[in-house]
C-alpha cells in the first residue's frame, strides 16, 4: 500500500466557493493528489435565510439541489479518475451556525438537515455508511473565531462519536485535539486557489473510497503534512 495525499474539505461553486467542482479537481490533479473530498455548505434554515439575504442562493445547497449536486459529483468523480487517478469521495459540510457547529459528511448518500442535532446527525451519517468529521473544533488564530464551538464544548460527550477531528484546518493547527489522543485528519478548508497551500492527511491505504473510511476510522496509518507548492509525484 501507499501513501495516498489527501484533502477531505473543499468547497466549490455550489456554496461558497470560487471554482466549479471541475476546475477543483485539475488543480489537486496538476499538484499530484491521491484523494480529495467535495464537501460543500448546507446550511441551518436560519443561517441559510440570512445568507441568501446578502449573497443570494449560492451559498448553500438545499434540500430540492441536493441529488443535482450529487450527479454532478459522480460525474466529474469519474473524469477525475480517469484523468489524474485522483478518488473524489462525495459529501457535504453540515453548517449549523445558529447552534455553533459544523460537521463534514463524507460518502454520504442521502440529504441530511444540519438543523438535527450533533447526535441526530452523526447517526443519521452512519446509518448511510458515510463517515462524520468535527470540522475546525478549536479557536481559529486567522479569525479568532469558533465556528464549532458547541462541539468543542461538548467535547468529551463527542469525542468517540466522531469518526475523526481535524487537528488541522488551512493555517491553523489544534494541538489540543492531538493532547486529547483524537482521532484526527487535517484539511484545507479549500474556497480558492491560493487555500491549497495548506495542512493536508497523509493515509496509508488502498485508493478506493471503502480502504480510505477505514483508513480514517482505524486512524492507525495517517500523518499530517503542510504543503506548500509544487508537484507531489
Amino acid at each position: 500500500m501507499e501513501w495516498l495525499y489527501c484533502d477531505f474539505h473543499i468547497h466549490t461553486t455550489w456554496s461558497d466557493g470560487d471554482l466549479s467542482i471541475k476546475e477543483v479537481v485539475q488543480l489537486y490533479g496538476e499538484a499530484g493528489f491521491d484523494v480529495i473530498a467535495i464537501t460543500d455548505h448546507v446550511l441551518d434554515s436560519r443561517s441559510l435565510l440570512q445568507a441568501n439575504n446578502v449573497c443570494g442562493s449560492h451559498c448553500s445547497i438545499e434540500k430540492q439541489q441536493f441529488i443535482h449536486y450529487q450527479r454532478e459529483l459522480w460525474n466529474v468523480a469519474r473524469y477525475a479518475w480517469e484523468a489524474y487517478k485522483i478518488l473524489v469521495i462525495p459529501g457535504i459540510e453540515l453548517t449549523n451556525d445558529t447552534s455553533k457547529y459544523h460537521i463534514l459528511a463524507l460518502d454520504n448518500k442521502e440529504y441530511i438537515s444540519p438543523d438535527l442535532g450533533v447526535e441526530d446527525i452523526l447517526n443519521e451519517i452512519k446509518a448511510q455508511g458515510g463517515i462524520s468529521i468535527a470540522c475546525h473544533p478549536y479557536i481559529r488564530n486567522h479569525s479568532g473565531e469558533a465556528p464549532s464551538e458547541y462541539l468543542w464544548t461538548n467535547q468529551e460527550r463527542f469525542a468517540l462519536m466522531f469518526d475523526a477531528w481535524e487537528v488541522a484546518n488551512r493555517d491553523d493547527l489544534f494541538n489540543v485535539i492531538g493532547l486529547k489522543k483524537f482521532n484526527y485528519i487535517a484539511n484545507s478548508d479549500f474556497h480558492e486557489a491560493k487555500h491549497l497551500r495548506s495542512w493536508k492527511t497523509l493515509l496509508r491505504c488502498s485508493r478506493n473510497t471503502e480502504a480510505v473510511k477505514q483508513a480514517i476510522r482505524t486512524n492507525e496509518a495517517v500523518a499530517l503534512f503542510l504543503y506548500r507548492g509544487g508537484k507531489l509525484k
